[in-house]
């Protein structure tokens, strides 16, 4: 067999650390820094998970890369995503540990020693950073924010029953065992990614929880936009129904309830209230409820693909093609149904159930396709 060692390869890595990143490029060599002093008696390498980074994210860290073999980037073009970001990393590495941690420097790089020891040690096969036992903080948030952090908390673990203080928290150490087991039933959706393999193993993961103190972002701004907590909705639902109904499903379904009330609001607007003649006013109110559709869709139910420039403009008009057949399939169903004869009712709603699902099934792969 052959001395690897002789021939100066260095040892395989114990431990990955995952990092998902978008527009973190000062943030770079800052990290690495921190990592490399903390970590000098481990063989560990870094996984950046850029989203195509427009700050040129990728190109700091390639740079770092050619001066530290234990550094690589996984650059992904047209996917977005954190959750998704987070599961590349960790099957991207061969490491028997891994630790996923944000690259603002809002995680604590210190006690990544003890997380590896905890794992090391079979403390637990799930080693989570939390902001809520002793000894761990907020920092200096507001008490709005720390309040609906621990409201979602609680809810987490209230729909979930993890075990977990802190299933928010996006600073976390597993045995890449656990984390293969809870794999397969990964939902991947939005920025909560503890929660989700915590929520996913087939059989409750023995938790073992360090306190931190999450400290305030030295560069860049936060990642965190208003949509968040719809993401966050999205990740319980999945767990709660994902099995049965596609979460995409039912978010395309409420924004398609959302677009009847929009159209009988401007229908009554118009022909009652204006009066114009109702095919002008069912003209418009349609026109009005299908762009809306559309828009809330591209923001909610495809957020992970949302269109942007000439392919809003694109995705627009297929949109409207694609309804306009749904409507179409809508009352020849209907139609048909009502004539053997059938109620009145039913035939309507069967009628909406084919128009609904012919309109999210081929609008995700026309108008939402996934791009490779």
């Amino acid at each position: 067999m052959t001395d690897m060692g002789s021939q100066g390869i260095s040892p395989p890595a114990r431990l990955s650390i995952v990092v998902p990143s978008f527009n973190e490029a000062s943030n770079i060599p800052l990290l690495y820094a921190a990592l490399d002093r903390t970590l000098r008696d481990v063989a560990w390498e870094m996984i950046y998970v850029d989203d195509n980074s427009p700050d040129g994210t990728a190109d700091r860290v390639r740079e770092l890369a050619n001066q530290d073999a234990r550094v690589r980037v996984v650059h992904r073009f047209g996917r977005r995503g954190l959750s998704s970001a987070c599961v590349e990393g960790i099957l991207a590495s061969a490491a028997p540990f891994v630790v996923v941690m944000d690259a603002d420097l809002q995680h604590d790089e210190k006690i990544i020693p003890g997380m590896l020891k905890a794992l090391e040690n079979g403390r637990g096969e799930l080693v989570a950073a939390s902001r809520y036992v002793d000894g761990g903080g907020v920092g200096d948030w507001s008490k709005e924010r720390a309040w609906a952090s621990r409201f979602a908390t609680s809810i987490a673990k209230w729909l979930t029953g993890t075990e977990l203080s802190d299933p928010m928290s996006g600073f976390f150490a597993i045995e890449r065992a656990a984390f293969m087991r809870s794999l397969p039933h990964l939902s991947s959706i939005g920025f909560k990614i503890l929660l989700d393999i915590a929520a996913s193993a087939p059989k409750p993961l023995r938790v073992v929880e360090l306190p931190y103190e999450f400290r305030n972002r030295q560069h860049g701004e936060s990642k965190l936009d208003s949509l968040v907590l719809w993401e966050y909705f999205q990740l319980l639902l999945d767990k709660l129904v994902g099995k049965y109904i596609p979460v995409r499903f039912i978010t395309f379904g409420m924004v398609g309830g959302l677009g009847v009330i929009v159209h009988f609001s401007i229908l009554t607007a118009l022909f009652k209230g204006l009066g114009t003649t109702f095919a002008i006013a069912q003209g418009v109110a349609t026109f009005v409820a299908i762009t809306s559709n559309f828009y809330l869709n591209n923001l909610l139910t495809y957020r992970d693909r949302r269109l942007h420039g000439w392919g809003l403009v694109r995705g627009w008009v297929t949109f409207n093609l694609i309804c306009a057949t749904g409507a179409a399939a809508n009352v020849g169903v209907a139609d048909w149904l009502f004539e053997r004869p059938t109620s009145w009712v039913w035939s309507a709603l069967a009628g909406i159930g084919v128009s609904v699902v012919w309109n999210y099934a081929v609008s995700g792969v026309v108008t939402w396709r996934k791009r490779s």
